[in-house]
């Protein structure tokens, strides 16, 4: 069983930034791949940025090329999600989630809000 714990989550104003954590609870060697997703109210889950277990892979929705980057520290287990230049179309809570032996897991979600 895999657990994934999110922190870094909180209000920032439109422009600024944030950088997302996710612990996971074992090695990131074993999963196939960490992602990000996101949800806002009364929308549906979506993909935000997903990477491999080697790091070379990674993939991005189109809303957040160019200001969202993840990465992963495999020393620390734990997989970051670095925002910049936040929108209020950012605001959602938002998921990390592990990918291993085709089974999902998720945490339980950290809020992001973008709001002047």
């Amino acid at each position: 069983q895999v657990q994934l714990v999110e922190s870094g989550g909180g209000l920032v104003q439109p422009g600024g930034s944030l950088r997302l954590s996710c612990a996971v609870s074992e090695s990131l060697i074993s999963i196939y791949a960490t992602s990000w997703y996101r949800q806002a109210p009364g929308k549906e889950r979506e993909l935000v940025a997903e990477i491999t277990n080697n790091g070379d892979t990674t993939n991005y929705a189109d809303s957040v090329k160019g200001r969202f980057t993840i990465s992963r520290d495999n020393a620390k287990n734990t997989v970051y999600l670095q925002m910049n230049s936040l929108k209020h179309e950012d605001t959602a809570v938002y998921y990390c989630n592990a990918l291993k032996w085709r089974k999902n897991y998720w945490g339980q979600g950290t809020q992001v809000t973008v709001s002047s």
